[in-house]
């Protein structure tokens, strides 16, 4: 569980763009609702689309796959969605 004062956690920790992963991508368009996404936490399926963020992505409410914790908050552009094969 991360802080409530994020000013200690390195930001590189929070960005989503420095978790790589071979066949995962930040993508703008929102996956299906059940689609699994990777976050900064570990792998999560998307609950449902809530609407859009001001940086134009859309809000997702996820949960993580493997813990019994309530869901989360993410927007498109700070999970990984699975590359297609047609990508």
């Amino acid at each position: 569980m991360l802080p409530k004062n994020t000013s200690r956690v390195a930001r590189t920790r929070l960005d989503i763009t420095s978790h790589p992963g071979d066949g995962w991508a930040a993508r703008e368009q929102a996956p299906t609702v059940g689609a699994e996404v990777r976050s900064v936490e570990r792998m999560a399926r998307l609950v449902r689309v809530l609407g859009k963020v001001s940086d134009g992505s859309q809000f997702l409410e996820v949960k993580i796959v493997d813990r019994g914790a309530p869901p989360l908050f993410a927007a498109t552009s700070n999970v990984l969605q699975a590359l297609d094969s047609d990508d």
